[in-house]
């Protein structure tokens, strides 16, 4: 005698050794033997074998025509027999009696179960919304499989290209038009990148660079709504200075510039000034909303998309030529020794005598001729030589007085790249095909380090007076400079052991960053309104709204750096192409395991992956032979050729900016999975 029962969904069937009144001692085929329950016993038969009568089965049980079957069975509850009688004949043997049974199992949207062995009919309507799904997910089986012949084609099909960035980067694995790529990928044994390339997907790789980018952080555009930029309606005296500010030829958000008195008296007092957009915006308008959906200008080689509208920016910004609205901090020292000996912050209008432009003067304005008793103002230069040349000793003197608190010198070993790339225009986005100049500039250059540590001074200060006064801002801090200690954004008014300060909260970039602008507006309420700021301030102590900015602007500011570097890396690559450089000069900064190291090259704002180093310790200088230059991956691989010197003094290794460069120093990822399976499940 044998038993057909089922254990786990599935249908088994073997020779009854024993049997009792509740269970029975079944030997199946493979000779292992089983207890079954009476409860999961469905039939019993003589013939034929067991492992016949599943095969003979499992072979019939496609036959039966499930819209046939429902018809014939009874509208009550019925049993898989009845139904083979009613199928097949009243005679039905036991192979279409299990037959019977596998069909009614693997249908439930026909048929559900209402008991051992038996069923009963599902609703028509029901019935009806089940076929409709199983049609529909066929016809999505069979338009994913058409779109992957496509793609396999060189055909890229215009539901896959509008979801291209999607499908790459955040992508829905159960749409069709991801699993189309998957699929299309692994039959023509292509990775993504390629295929979709070689399907006309992608116009080209700078395209692709920059369509990604508006995806993740501008999916509505760069564009602003035409916005009037309010007028600063507060009586302001005029300040008795004639200011100067330093930036980059392609600067048009002047934040700040620079004024001295008294120099020669003994003592001497230096004006911080910094444009004062908090004055006309207000926390929740219009603009201010702008300013807080971006929260920062976005830089990258030869473009950017500002924070604010340029015609509120011009509005506000310091230019050359007219008095302009300023927050400004007087910070009186002796002039011999340069201790501070009295601060204060003033709203006012300020004259702004020039716009110096250091990648114009840098060769003028060097520390040999700001250190020559003897050495004349060039007749183009509006801010005389004696007045740059106290900037300059006082910017070393606040310097050293940090690194005493920091407890080392700060590091400007690496040099600062420029990008300039050679077209009409930068107020249009680059095409990729520019010819890129990529210049270097020591890092601590005269005119950087006076506007550097002026706006340190200025950031500290106010930030500790903000403190004193009780009213809330958002600062940068670092506990320490070991290493993993990473710089944290908060409300509280700690140290930044990094800097060498006791707190630092940014304040001097008030048109392209929004905490910038929002610590502004704390000032200029401790300006107006003294010991009674805090009740008048615009954010309150322990305010919601300030963590949410805090939290939304360090996600921003990550962003942005993160895609500056990717497009940095991309015109880098170019470079290499232009110039026709397949050979460099680098150094070891980290050994990635397997016999593959990470380098920084020695001319180039460029870090890589290399062979060829084992045995070498890191800050090994070697040169390297390039390979190919993946412009869409922002890749290139090269194999050390010599070994040039010994590693120098290896530069401290928890720095945070290299650890951070590290990190970005990879080719680009994706997030397509090739193991992901293809069947569509209906979505």
């Amino acid at each position: 005698m044998y038993v057909l029962f089922e254990e786990a969904g599935k249908f088994m069937a073997g020779r009854v050794m024993s049997e009792a009144e509740a269970s029975a001692q079944v030997e199946l085929d493979s000779g292992k033997r089983v207890k079954v329950k009476a409860a999961q016993m469905l039939l019993k038969f003589e013939k034929p074998a067991p492992a016949a009568l599943l095969s003979e089965a499992s072979a019939l049980s496609p036959s039966i025509e499930l819209e046939l079957a429902y018809e014939f069975a009874p509208d009550n509850e019925f049993g898989f027999a009845d139904l083979a009688q009613d199928y097949f004949s009243s005679a039905a043997t036991t192979v279409q009696q299990v037959a019977a049974l596998m069909r009614l199992h693997e249908a439930p949207h026909y048929f559900r179960r209402a008991g051992k062995g038996r069923y009963r009919k599902a609703p028509a309507e029901i019935v009806q919304q089940a076929l409709a799904a199983i049609e529909k997910k066929k016809q999505i089986q069979a338009q994913i499989e058409a779109w992957a012949t496509d793609l396999v084609a060189g055909t890229c099909p215009e539901p896959i290209r509008e979801q291209l960035y999607k499908i790459l980067f955040r992508p829905d694995k159960n749409t069709p038009e991801y699993k189309a790529v998957v699929e299309a990928s692994k039959r023509s044994q292509t990775a993504p990148l390629d295929l979709l390339q070689n399907a006309g997907a992608i116009a080209s790789a700078w395209d692709f660079h920059w369509q990604r980018f508006l995806f993740d952080l501008f999916p509505k555009g760069t564009g602003f709504p035409a916005l009037l930029a309010p007028a600063i309606t507060d009586e302001l005296p005029l300040a008795p200075v004639q200011a100067f500010s330093i930036d980059d030829s392609h600067t048009t958000e002047i934040d700040d510039a620079l004024s001295l008195q008294g120099l020669g008296t003994g003592t001497v007092t230096v004006g911080i000034h910094i444009a004062a957009p908090g004055l006309a915006l207000t926390p929740g308008s219009a603009i201010d909303q702008l300013g807080r959906a971006r929260l920062s200008t976005v830089y990258m080689p030869g473009y950017k998309i500002t924070m604010l509208p340029d015609s509120v920016v011009q509005a506000y910004t310091l230019i050359e030529g007219r008095a302009c609205p300023a927050v400004s901090l007087y910070v009186t020292f002796s002039e011999d020794t340069l201790d501070v000996q009295h601060t204060e912050t003033r709203l006012e209008r300020v004259n702004i005598l020039a716009n110096l432009r250091h990648d114009q003067l840098d060769q003028t304005i060097t520390r040999e001729w700001l250190e020559a008793d003897d050495a004349d103002t060039p007749a183009d230069l509006p801010v005389d030589r004696v007045t740059l040349a106290f900037f300059w000793r006082l910017a070393q003197t606040l310097k050293a007085r940090r690194e005493v608190v920091r407890g080392k010198p700060e590091s400007f070993n690496r040099p600062d790249y420029s990008f300039k790339l050679d077209r009409p225009s930068n107020d249009v986005p680059p095409t990729g095909e520019e010819t890129v100049l990529i210049g270097v500039r020591q890092r601590g250059a005269p005119l950087d380090l006076m506007v550097a540590e002026a706006m340190i001074l200025a950031n500290s200060t106010w930030g500790q007076w903000l403190a004193s006064l009780g009213v809330p801002g958002i600062y940068r801090s670092q506990a320490s400079m070991a290493p993993g200690v990473k710089v944290r954004m908060g409300t509280k008014a700690l140290p930044h052991a990094g800097i060498g300060v006791p707190s630092y909260a940014w304040s001097t970039s008030p048109l392209r960053r929004y905490t910038d602008l929002v610590n502004q507006w704390q000032i200029i309420a401790c300006a107006q309104h003294g010991a009674t700021a805090a009740l008048a301030a615009p954010f309150k102590p322990k305010d919601a709204e300030l963590f949410s900015i805090i939290s939304g602007f360090d996600a921003a500011y990550s962003a942005y750096n993160s895609v500056q570097s990717s497009m940095e890396r991309y015109w880098t690559l170019r470079h290499l192409q232009q110039q026709s450089i397949t050979e460099l000069e680098a150094s070891l900064v980290k050994e990635m395991g397997g016999g593959i190291w990470l380098v920084r090259a020695d001319s180039l704002p460029l870090m890589f992956s290399v062979m060829g180093a084992q045995g070498l310790l890191r800050g090994a200088r070697v040169r390297v032979q390039l390979g190919d230059i993946d412009l869409m991956a922002l890749d290139v691989k090269g194999t050390v050729t010599a070994h040039l010197d010994a590693p120098a003094a290896a530069e401290d290794a928890s720095d945070e900016a290299e650890d951070e460069e590290v990190m970005s120093a990879g080719p680009l990822t994706i997030a397509v999975d090739l193991s992901d399976s293809t069947q569509s499940d209906g979505a």
